[in-house]
């Protein structure tokens, strides 16, 4: 796989946290606590979900943040990886046993995924893959689908009311943004990052990741975002994780010969804003 980037993202990389500016962490909890089954550690206005102590999102409050306006890039769904069926199909029991509903329940032929919108709003999608050499590849890209899930089987896979937390090996598995333009989200993810097109069969739509996975960070321009995100509720930043602190000199050194896109350095993080005032930190694991 190839790109036309100065710099290659490792194909070990992946997303480490996300963080969101939220107007209220009371209403929320309930949601990603009892629903979900994150583990909570809240320290002045920053609440840490995690799972299997490894800490996946971020809640940082602000009781003063507006609403996110209706043609603002940002957040279309984080998305939560649980490592089995049986997990996933936990996480659909204790939606049904509460006062959430889904928004959405697909098969994507390399995963099996459920969609929620917590409380203010943001889409959370749950999901588990499916074994790789189940995955079919179309020469370099993999195919996906968005088709009906069975929900009584994937009920019938869970593992008892008893489970209530998620699985310690739960991480994000990517994220999807709403964008205003898909080239110049490719130039920024591609182009800059180095990640590797993985499909662009879903019209308005592109998925991007470190080496084969099926999508790392999926970018769709549907429904008609024109504004950059700015300070009002909804993402704030996503980090990559990188094997060690050579590939943040690597991609830093990479950026320095890039005037488009300048980036802070804070140690062994970078700090960088994709096109659409999203931000994306680079550090090693």
């Amino acid at each position: 796989m190839t790109t036309d980037s100065a710099y290659s993202m490792p194909a070990s990389a992946h997303p480490g946290r996300i963080a969101l500016r939220v107007g209220d962490v009371d209403g929320l909890l309930p949601f990603y606590a009892d629903v979900l089954g994150f583990d909570v550690d809240r320290t002045g206005d920053t609440t840490v979900l995690s799972a299997g102590g490894t800490p996946l999102v971020l809640l940082n409050e602000d009781s003063d943040a507006p609403s996110r306006p209706s043609d603002a890039a940002g957040l279309f769904h984080l998305a939560i990886r649980v490592p089995s069926r049986a997990a996933l199909g936990d996480v659909l029991s204790r939606v049904d046993g509460s006062s959430y509903s889904l928004s959405g329940a697909s098969d994507h032929l390399v995963s099996e995924a459920l969609y929620l919108r917590d409380p203010e709003g943001n889409g959370v999608e749950v999901y588990r893959d499916r074994p790789r050499e189940e995955w079919t590849f179309e020469g370099e890209r993999v195919k996906m689908d968005t088709l009906p899930l069975d929900l009584d089987a994937l009920g019938d896979a869970a593992t008892g009311a008893s489970a209530d937390r998620l699985p310690d090996e739960t991480d994000l598995g990517h994220v999807h943004l709403e964008v205003s333009s898909l080239g110049e989200s490719r130039a920024f993810y591609v182009d800059t990052l180095g990640l590797n097109v993985r499909t662009e069969s879903y019209p308005g739509a592109l998925f991007v990741a470190a080496g084969d996975y099926h999508h790392h960070v999926g970018s769709n321009t549907w429904n008609g975002r024109r504004t950059p995100a700015g300070d009002h509720r909804g993402v704030e930043w996503f980090e990559f994780l990188v094997p060690d602190a050579a590939q943040v000199d690597a991609l830093h050194d990479a950026l320095g010969r890039d005037a488009a896109h300048e980036a802070d350095r804070d140690g062994d993080t970078l700090a960088l804003t994709d096109p659409d005032g999203v931000g994306v930190r680079v550090r090693p694991v």
